[in-house]
């Protein structure tokens, strides 16, 4: 509609300022058919607009303004080139041609223009007369600035629509993004990212992957929630799994569920940085979480949790089928396999604090992570024993002092980690042990 009141508005002009000159004999009374053709040809030019833009809309767009540079062109030959009509009626083409399409269809109405106002000045032998009368001057003014304002209003409305369009697109995107980010929750951000960025189909498929996985829970946990209460036992594990995932992200593995204590991940997929690599990350996470459970272990204390809570670990690496399982209305990206239940198995078969690899995971790990042979273990499943391996520190860890010292008797607890000390916190910590070493001696010399 916008581009049919403009056009409507500058054919009014170009018909009053034909009728100005004929009232005031600038021009002839030959041309006066004219003025009902201007006042017809915009509202035809729309009802022809209207039946072919849906079907191509490009082209019907073009082809009016084709028409309208040639009529431009012929009206000016036609009035004997005056100027401030002739200069009105480009400026008004011009303005139609920008709002239609820009400065490309500016550029070709402008040569339309030319060409017609020059072929029809050739075959209608016109004289030349570039004065203008004032009342002609006047109407041709009066009306290109009407059409100027017009515009104006039409464009500072559709300004104001395409705001409240922005503003709403703009708050539907911070909604998706918010729920994007609610979703991504109940994901793995490798999985997460690998779908919202379109590498990842969702729908049902799998593939086959040599990935390394790890199994972990929390030794005699079935014990400890008899002696909590809900509240406190749920705080627990939610405090355990939030810096156990933190510990996961940080080494690239994709955590694949949590089951009451239980953590499952693997390394791999979506993304691999090679088995040796995957390999050696994986078993990285599980040293970093049997260190961090030293830290839990005193912040549990210091909230009433007497009881020592241990973590038990166990790793496989080999060929799983990944991928999405369930139905097309609820699926599951997991990992199934031989070889996941056999890393089940060595954290099933681990001891408290103790991480346990296959033969498979020590391959890949041995020339950086110290390991010691535990032989062969019967696995429920397998036909044949499998071989194991404990995992002990990284190499270049080993053979160097112990930063953490952990001591726990009834009446005495301390955890000291030295790497985690600034210079101000061990002048008090020597000063308190002087304390605590001064108050046993004169228990010793002094008994009740």
């Amino acid at each position: 509609m916008r581009e049919y009141y403009s056009r409507t508005l500058a054919y009014v002009a170009m018909a009053a300022t034909v009728t100005a000159g004929v009232i005031c004999h600038c021009f002839t009374y030959e041309i006066i058919w004219l003025i009902p053709y201007l006042l017809i040809y915009p509202h035809l030019a729309h009802q022809i607009g209207r039946r072919f833009r849906h079907q191509y809309p490009e082209e019907t767009r073009l082809w009016l303004l084709f028409v309208d540079a040639m009529h431009t062109g012929s009206i000016m030959a036609l009035l004997g080139f005056s100027i401030v009509p002739s200069m009105i009626s480009v400026l008004l083409l011009a303005s139609i041609s920008l709002v239609s399409g820009g400065l490309r269809y500016l550029s070709l109405t402008m040569l339309v223009t030319l060409s017609s106002a020059a072929l029809c000045a050739a075959l209608s032998e016109v004289q030349i007369d570039l004065n203008t009368p004032p009342l002609v001057a006047m109407v041709s003014l009066s009306f290109s600035a009407l059409h100027i304002c017009v515009t104006a209003y039409f464009v500072h409305r559709q300004s104001l629509k395409l705001m409240e369009v922005t503003q709403g697109m703009t708050e539907e995107k911070h909604k998706a993004a918010q729920l994007a980010q609610n979703l991504a929750k109940y994901l793995s951000p490798q999985v997460w990212e690998s779908i919202f960025t379109g590498q990842r189909s969702v729908r049902l498929e799998t593939q086959r992957k040599k990935l390394t996985v790890f199994f972990s829970d929390i030794k005699d946990f079935t014990e400890l929630s008899d002696e909590l209460e809900a509240e406190a036992l749920t705080d627990l594990l939610n405090s355990y799994l939030n810096e156990m995932s933190k510990i996961c992200l940080k080494y690239g593995g994709t955590i694949d569920k949590f089951v009451g204590d239980s953590l499952m991940v693997f390394f791999g997929d979506p993304t691999s940085n090679g088995s040796k690599i995957d390999a050696i990350n994986a078993v990285s996470m599980a040293i970093a979480m049997r260190n961090h459970m030293r830290v839990m272990r005193q912040q549990w204390r210091k909230q009433g949790i007497t009881k020592p809570l241990q973590i038990r670990m166990g790793l496989n690496t080999g060929y799983c089928t990944v991928g999405n399982f369930g139905a097309d209305t609820r699926m599951d990206y997991t990992i199934i396999g031989r070889e996941v239940n056999l890393a089940s198995r060595l954290e099933s078969a681990a001891d408290t604090d103790e991480i346990l690899i296959s033969h498979e995971t020590y391959s890949l790990i041995k020339d950086q992570i110290v390991c010691h042979d535990k032989g062969n273990i019967w696995v429920k499943g397998f036909t044949r024993p499998v071989k194991i391996y404990q995992v002990a520190d990284f190499r270049h860890c080993m053979g160097k002092p112990s930063s953490y010292i952990e001591h726990e008797i009834p009446g005495f607890s301390m955890s000291l980690d030295t790497n985690h000390l600034n210079s101000y916190d061990k002048e008090r910590i020597i000063s308190a042990l002087r304390e605590a070493a001064h108050e046993l001696e004169k228990d010793t010399v002094n008994p009740d």
